[in-house]
């Protein structure tokens, strides 16, 4: 992830910098001489002013990074406001040493109002620092949250895997029995999907034409395990550039084969996939028996629940699901807002 301009380094800098020379002229460009407006420069860089700047400065950093971090989170708060009073104890007995603009070293009378503009810069360092240490604290709960996602994810899609080869090795046995000649095809398309599964899939995301050729792969090999017993209506659109989630779509489609095949009469499966404007639209529908659903998913139900899960983890605003069952039939319906590369 490339990071913002502004969380630089250098734009961090930049604002502290800023800040300082804005903060330091606030007494001279308010200054009123005769009763008139006018920017006391002279006072401003004086060699009293440019000291009381570094001090000022130098408590604020001191403060922020080196005696909140070392003593005040360390539930050392005695030796905290010990050091604070004393830093403050020490300017006032080097205040009367600094030559004022008369040039006499005296003890002024403004030293008894240090104590504003001490606690001032005080109460800056430290709300910075607290600031600071939160912002910290949230990136690091989101960079954690954001693996512990990664991880669910890798571990959802390593799921899948496994799952559908079961099924299809298991159609791949039924041809051996039966001594098919269509096994030789069969393995061979089955290659390409593994190579598919364990080269391609790793990627965060795919084009979706890939994605919709690994589909087509699959259907085509359920039409050669089924032959004449099941009707398959398919409409595919190729897809794109767009990027979608590796193996997301085929978890509907293997449910589809497992719940519309069977002791179904006269079963059918429709497929169909159109992308326009950013919008994915994905729709699988197949007859089912009521009852029969219990029984396979005892063997196999892990493919719905995961695909689910995934969804709302990466698309979690971006997508709307619906399951039904009616008539019959029973239908998902998916649209996924896709964005181009």
């Amino acid at each position: 992830m490339n990071k913002k301009w502004y969380n630089s380094r250098g734009a961090l800098i930049c604002f502290h910098i800023l800040a300082w020379l804005f903060l330091f002229s606030l007494p001279a460009l308010f200054h009123r001489e005769n009763d008139q407006p006018r920017v006391n420069w002279k006072g401003m860089t004086s060699f009293r002013s440019l000291i009381f700047d570094i001090f000022f400065i130098s408590l604020f950093y001191l403060n922020s990074f080196l005696l909140i971090p070392r003593l005040l989170n360390r539930k050392k708060m005695g030796a905290y406001i010990l050091i604070i009073i004393f830093l403050f104890l020490g300017v006032l007995i080097v205040l009367p040493q600094l030559p004022s603009e008369t040039g006499q070293r005296c003890f002024h009378r403004e030293s008894f109002f240090l104590l504003f503009p001490y606690l001032f810069i005080w109460a800056m360092s430290t709300a910075y620092r607290f600031f600071s240490d939160q912002v910290k604290t949230e990136q690091l709960l989101k960079e954690r949250e954001n693996e512990n996602l990664k991880t669910e994810l890798s571990f959802l899609r390593s799921q899948v895997s496994p799952h559908f080869l079961f099924n299809v090795l298991n159609n791949m046995v039924a041809m051996a029995r039966l001594k098919s000649d269509l096994l030789e095809p069969s393995l061979i398309r089955l290659s390409g999907l593994m190579r598919y599964m364990l080269y391609e899939s790793d990627e965060a995301k795919v084009p979706l034409s890939r994605e919709v050729e690994y589909v087509l792969s699959y259907i085509e090999l359920q039409k050669i395990r089924y032959a004449k017993s099941l009707t398959i209506h398919t409409d595919m659109d190729p897809g794109g550039n767009e990027l979608i989630e590796p193996m997301l779509l085929i978890p509907f489609i293997e449910n589809a084969f497992k719940h519309g095949t069977g002791i179904i009469q006269d079963p059918v499966i429709e497929i169909s996939l159109k992308y326009t404007d950013g919008l994915l639209d994905f729709r699988v529908r197949n007859k089912f028996v009521s009852g029969n659903e219990e029984i396979k998913d005892r063997v196999a139900g892990i493919g719905l629940a995961n695909v689910i899960r995934r969804l709302n983890l990466l698309y979690d605003q971006k997508h709307m699901i619906s399951i039904d069952q009616a008539n019959g039939w029973f239908t998902v319906s998916l649209q996924i807002k896709l964005h181009a590369t």
